[in-house]
């Protein structure tokens, strides 16, 4: 056994033992009297009869030691702003955030709903709903007006705290029309809305309900609001995430476990260490954002970036300065940033000094083989991908290099994490698969370990019936991905078991066939998606974007590259795996957090209505795939 093999052990045969020694890394105002409460299947409770508070561990609890350090680091490509706040000022300003939200009338387990850019204020607001004990729900800023009002009447926040617009590219999104429209379109009203002006565009401001956070704060300069102890079970916040089918999930995480959860991913997994500097590269609208840029970090005791702009702007270097000017040891981002910075001068990447850095995560969605080396050979740093959920909060899958190193491998997020019981079953007997290379869904045994979902927020049953009972005769959480192991334990995620393609009675994962054609030379990103077919049920059709389009210039040269691509899959998965089509694209449509709207592309080749494209970054995209296939 090795030392990781033992620690995992530990994990899932001692797990009391195991994270009751993991909860000591946070502070505890009461200290917990029961570790895991699985008496209700499949509704963990952790760290029950204890008391603690996410912000206290994020922010309070460093003053003694690390007041002068660097805490929070917002940096605007966007308005050319950057402003380090010491731990000492970010408590300050919590504290004011919180003490205007209570004005506003806002009670522990009240909801505050956020809808913010990537500014220093979305932090506060979210630290101080900790602080005071509310449960904050962030909604992607830029959401349009149907599926924040969506958001509104699932959470009823008491308050909405929002901004009058962000930027993109240099482009201004107003943010306050689309917050007034969804609260007109909603039945649930909020009490209050907080504003922060950033003088970026107009707003209307409805009177007895819209308040400025400059004069609010101005009032609550010296305002002293100290920590509400909490249950470790009371809810810390809700995050939505889209259904199949539906309305969004709200996934309910806790606050105990939680902090437990991060602290731990923090030193096992991430290997960041108080008073360095973690970058991440996500948006508080989603759980990275949530994780790794608010509260992971700040519990470490480390200073945290928030970054609003693009990877490009103003060129592709940004972000690899950014490593070099605040000496950046963990960076986390996610393998379509790694694809758009794969198109830029080579340049940047040796023009900084990244010696600070020790290593890039990557997650989000599969981290293609290709992607992984070109990233590696150019930074000639490890390279580590992870694997995770909205629903989980921290990683399934990953390597925990402050256990035992362990190499990479290319293609895969790596190996189950501790405290989770992965397993691969068949999807049609619930047998569970043991053996190296077989391919079954990707489950894991309840208890689902500390950090993750407790349930989806006022709806336990549909936590039951949308997680827990989808593999016959089980009660098992389905990730409802598709994945294989090898013979040495590491996870290979092979695209969505509701993205399969059957191609005349053959089984093939889209992300099996991506990943060939990602390796031909010239293409830099790729989608494939099953199509129905009348013959075999289902073909693959891929789009992909070229590096270097200039030789593109008649059919005949599409028609040379198509079959080039062609000839790379036969030879990498086999005739079987083969698309039917091939089709160029100069972009790929996706959301604004970098995933690629698969769905929607399939709807397109079949005729079908795109369906609810609210979260897509260009509309233009969808329409050059529409022109391809037409």
């Amino acid at each position: 056994m090795t030392a990781y093999a033992d620690f995992y052990r530990r994990s899932i045969d001692d797990r009391d033992g195991f994270w009751a020694e993991e909860a000591k890394a946070i502070d505890w105002q009461t200290p917990p009297q029961q570790v895991c409460d699985y008496s209700n299947p499949p509704f963990a409770r952790w760290f029950v009869g204890g008391t603690t508070n996410l912000c206290h561990n994020a922010v309070d609890r460093h003053l003694a030691t690390r007041a002068d350090q660097a805490a929070l680091i917002a940096v605007s490509t966007e308005t050319n702003t950057e402003r380090v706040y010491t731990f000492t000022e970010l408590h300050a300003e919590v504290q004011r955030m919180a003490a205007a939200l209570k004005e506003l009338g806002v009670q522990k387990g009240d909801r505050v709903l956020i809808y913010m850019p990537m500014i220093a204020e979305a932090a506060f607001a979210m630290l101080a709903c900790a602080r005071i004990g509310a449960i904050h729900s962030v909604v992607f800023g830029g959401f349009a007006s149907g599926s924040l009002a969506s958001r509104i009447e699932d959470s009823e926040p008491k308050v909405i705290v929002s901004s009058d617009g962000g930027s993109r590219g240099g482009k201004v999104v107003e943010y306050k029309p689309l917050l007034d429209e969804a609260i007109k379109l909603s039945s649930y009203k909020p009490s209050a809305v907080l504003l922060a002006d950033r003088k970026l565009c107009a707003m209307n401001i409805v009177a007895g309900r819209d308040h400025l956070w400059k004069a609010l704060r101005e009032k609550h300069l010296n305002t002293v609001v100290p920590c509400e102890w909490v249950e470790a079970t009371h809810p810390s916040y809700t995050l939505y995430t889209s259904g199949t089918t539906g309305k969004p999930k709200g996934v309910q995480r806790d606050t105990g476990g939680y902090a437990v959860a991060l602290a731990a991913s923090m030193k096992h997994i991430y290997c960041g260490n108080a008073g360095e500097t973690y970058f991440s590269t996500s948006d508080i609208g989603w759980v990275v954002g949530h994780s790794y840029i608010i509260y992971g970090p700040l519990i470490a005791g480390m200073a945290t970036i928030m970054y609003e702009g693009l990877p490009i702007r103003p060129d592709g270097g940004i972000w690899w300065s950014l490593v070099e000017k605040y000496k950046v040891t963990v960076m986390f981002s996610a393998p379509t940033a790694v694809r758009v910075l794969k198109k830029q001068d080579p340049a940047l990447l040796t023009k900084y000094d990244l010696s600070s850095l020790r290593a890039l995560f990557l997650a989000g969605e599969p981290l293609d083989e290709p992607t992984a080396q070109w990233i590696s050979d150019s930074l000639k740093k490890p390279i580590i991908d992870n694997y995770w959920q909205t629903e989980t909060g921290w990683p399934i899958l990953g390597i925990a290099n402050g256990v035992e190193h362990k190499a990479s491998k290319f293609g895969s997020p790596g190996v189950a994490m501790y405290g989770y019981d992965v397993q691969l079953l068949d999807e049609n007997t619930g047998e569970r698969l043991t053996g190296a290379n077989q391919k079954g869904v990707v489950a894991i045994e309840g208890p689902l370990p500390p950090g993750c979902m407790q349930t989806v927020w006022r709806d336990d049953a549909r936590f039951i019936n949308t997680y827990w009972k989808s593999i016959p005769g089980k009660l098992v959480y389905s990730t409802f991905d598709w994945g294989v192991r090898d013979e040495d334990g590491y996870f290979f995620i092979l695209g969505r078991t509701d993205d399969v393609i059957n191609v005349a009675g053959h089984r093939l994962g889209t992300r099996e066939i991506e990943e060939a054609i990602s390796s031909h030379p010239n293409i830099s990103e790729v989608a494939v998606v099953g199509v129905a077919d009348q013959l075999k049920g289902q073909v693959a059709v891929a789009f992909a974007v070229v590096r270097d389009a200039s030789g593109l210039v008649d059919e005949a040269a599409r028609a040379k590259l198509e079959a080039e691509v062609m000839k790379v899959v036969d030879n990498t998965i086999g005739a079987v795996g083969r698309p039917a089509r091939v089709r160029f694209v100069s972009v790929l449509p996706k959301t604004r957090s970098g995933k690629l709207l698969r769905r929607a592309i399939q709807a397109v080749c079949e005729g079908r209505d795109a369906g609810d494209l609210t979260t897509m970054e260009d509309p233009a995209a969808l329409e050059q795939i529409r022109d391809s296939v037409q």
